[in-house]
């Protein structure tokens, strides 16, 4: 990897302030004329430049929390700022604009598009933006090298090892220089080799660029690597030592 990290325009917040801030949040579901309370009091601050795990076990609510921070579902209750933004009553335009601009998203599994390139993969979020095609393609090109990726360019997923093809999803979730990083498993298909070389590639941007970063994992030697490590208990976030 190179030592400098290329010019994404991360949209880091003031130091004074998280990047993001979800306080007293709630979730609850309805089903079969019963209400599930999934999340009941959660408060948490994401911090630019800090990573943070989420570690807890199935079904204790990880993945409504991250669909909470990632603008995906709205909480019952509460409320998420994302820097000095408050997100919880937006209409679902301006929503859908600050999930594009301000949050960035990595899943188990890579979701690349598979008939086109890595560099195409990480230029399509920041020509949905709006960005011209030169700019976007300087800007995947360097990011794409600062991931180790730089001989990879031209080729197409189905090309490209798994541990490859997680470092241009990571590539394209933080292209638009986003304020937040969600990752739900980011490592959970790979080898430990493999899911060590994609963490340490993950932290190092997160450090390097002033991402704020939440990271659901079932790793503990991963997490442990983290700056901070926070669980759910009873439908809330507690954090760990």
């Amino acid at each position: 990897m190179s030592e400098t990290i290329p010019e994404i325009e991360i949209q880091s917040a003031a130091v004074v302030q998280p990047a993001m801030l979800m306080r007293n949040v709630q979730r609850r579901y309805h089903q079969a004329g019963e209400t599930l309370e999934v999340l009941g009091d959660v408060s948490l601050a994401l911090w630019a430049g800090q990573s943070v795990a989420l570690i807890a076990p199935s079904g204790a609510g990880k993945s409504t929390l991250l669909h909470l921070a990632g603008m995906l579902e709205r909480p019952d209750g509460g409320e998420i700022w994302l820097g000095d933004t408050p997100t919880a009553h937006l209409g679902d335009r301006e929503r859908t604009t600050m999930r594009r601009t301000e949050i960035g998203f990595v899943y188990q599994f890579h979701h690349l598009l598979g008939e086109f390139t890595a560099l195409e993969n990480v230029m399509m979020p920041q020509l949905i933006r709006g960005i011209t095609k030169p700019v976007a393609a300087e800007r995947s090109t360097e990011l794409l090298a600062y991931l180790g990726l730089g001989h990879r360019l031209t080729h197409r997923p189905a090309e490209m090892s798994g541990g490859e093809q997680q470092r241009v999803a990571i590539a394209r979730a933080v292209a638009n220089g986003p304020r937040v990083l969600l990752a739900d498993e980011p490592t959970g298909n790979l080898d430990p080799k493999t899911a060590d070389l994609v963490f340490g590639a993950l932290t190092q941007l997160v450090q390097a660029s002033g991402l704020a970063a939440l990271v659901a994992t079932h790793n503990m030697e991963l997490a442990r690597r983290m700056d901070r490590r926070v669980t759910l208990q009873d439908g809330k976030v507690v954090e760990l030592e």
